[in-house]
């Protein structure tokens, strides 16, 4: 029963973070699309570039939510789902109320909860790790980790709105029908 409620979180939360991460890049699912959000990424979250910051962001979800979906060269996805929420809940969401509905940081909490699970319990029984016997080196994983945490720390370092230190953008806002969250 493990295994398959493994398969369900990564299936559902993977997909779904996926999914998020196409609206940036693709413009799929209503989505804002790369141009857009990489300029939102820039004008409303003071990320600059906003093409290098916004690339990360939307690859981080659509690349670590399609790897945690599939169980596949486990635990870099869910490193990777954690890394772009954390930077959504801060860059995004931050000094709001929790709920989402106050735009908040609750769904980006909920997945890095999610991935943070899957990562300490591992990509189960079903998944394309298992069925072709692959197991990443320490090394691979650790050498990630770090490289994440330096892109994050100087992702998380610069002013943006909402976060501590922001410098308010006089007549930043997002295009008609956009909205400027990051997760």
């Amino acid at each position: 029963m493990k295994d398959v409620g493994l398969l369900i979180a990564r299936l559902i939360a993977g997909s779904l973070v996926a999914g998020h991460g196409a609206q940036k890049l693709f413009g799929w699912f209503e989505g804002p699309g790369w141009q857009t959000w990489t300029s939102l990424t820039e004008s409303m979250m003071g990320m600059r570039p906003g093409r290098f910051w916004g690339t990360m962001q939307a690859v981080g979800e659509f690349g670590g939510g399609t790897l945690t979906a599939l169980g596949f060269l486990h635990p870099l996805g869910p490193l990777g789902l954690i890394a772009s929420m954390l930077g959504a809940a801060y860059k995004g969401h931050w000094g709001k109320p929790i709920w989402v509905t106050a735009g908040g940081a609750e769904l980006p909490v909920t997945n890095m909860a999610i991935a943070g699970a899957l990562t300490a319990a591992g990509p189960g029984r079903y998944s394309l790790d298992r069925a072709f016997g692959i197991r990443l080196p320490g090394v691979i994983v650790a050498g990630t980790l770090i490289t994440a945490a330096a892109l994050l720390g100087l992702g998380l370092v610069g002013r943006c709105a909402g976060a501590p230190g922001r410098q308010e953008q006089a007549g930043a806002q997002a295009p008609a029908g956009q909205e400027a969250t990051a997760s």
